[in-house]
């Protein structure tokens, strides 16, 4: 990687508890994003809890901010719910934020999540086939699991202990709240889940826990992408919080 990109994201003015944790030479990075931050800012005054220190434009979908006198960007490739924490991608250069947005639509990057959830899947490896409903009402999205529009996710049980288990997640589509309302139907609810959980057994393990957050955490994104005519691979990995291991 050049040294004029690796001082880029070095300079880069991360949120709160905000980390780079891989670049590449093309332009491309990903930062892990903690439980409460915001992907971006809606309206102003938020910056303070966003991903970045700086203003957001809403219709480029991009940060911008001065730095050494110049104008800096950076443009955000896909969110994250503010309540769920791991890896986020970015990218410094408009024309590639253009052809990865694409690969987002066309469905050609690999995502893993991590959900602590109450109780234990019935198998070891599920394949999840939905049809959801997603409504937005006054800048907020709900969703349900009898609509139309299809959702796919492959679950696999990673242990279990104590009512508890911690699943893997990969989702095949990518619907609003997809993986939370899967959970939610199978009677595996998202530990902190505060709009599809279990609200009573929220409470329980935040007393006893002492922990309040919503358990899903984007553990990994992988994928490969043309850029001038070679092909680039492109890996992250956000190390799961030590809060999801739990006592056990």
């Amino acid at each position: 990687m050049s040294t004029d990109r690796q001082a880029f994201w070095s300079r880069l003015p991360l949120g709160r508890e905000v980390t780079v944790i891989a670049s590449d030479a093309n332009g491309l990075a990903a930062l892990a994003k903690p439980a409460g931050v915001l992907s971006h800012p809606n309206t102003r005054g938020e910056e303070a809890r966003s991903l970045l220190r700086a203003n957001y434009d809403l219709t480029a979908e991009c940060y911008h901010w001065e730095d050494a006198g110049e104008v800096r960007r950076v443009w955000l490739l896909n969110r994250l719910d503010s309540a769920t924490s791991g890896v986020i991608l970015v990218c410094n250069d408009e024309k590639l934020a253009t052809v990865m947005r694409e690969h987002f639509r066309r469905k050609r990057v690999r995502k893993v999540y991590n959900a602590l959830v109450f109780g234990k899947p019935p198998a070891s490896t599920q394949l999840w086939r939905d049809r959801l409903a997603v409504q937005k009402r006054g800048g907020q999205i709900r969703t349900n699991a009898s609509g139309h529009i299809p959702a796919e996710s492959k679950m696999t049980l990673l242990r279990s202990w104590g009512g508890l288990s911690l699943i893997k997640l990969e989702p095949i589509t990518g619907r609003s709240h997809q993986l939370r309302v899967q959970c939610a139907k199978r009677h595996l609810p998202i530990v902190g889940d505060a709009t599809y959980g279990d609200f009573g057994a929220n409470r329980q393990f935040e007393k006893q826990h002492r922990h309040k957050r919503l358990f899903l955490h984007s553990l990994e994104t992988v994928f490969d992408y043309e850029w001038q005519g070679r092909t680039h691979h492109f890996a992250a990995t956000a190390p799961l919080p030590p809060e999801f291991a739990g006592r056990h």
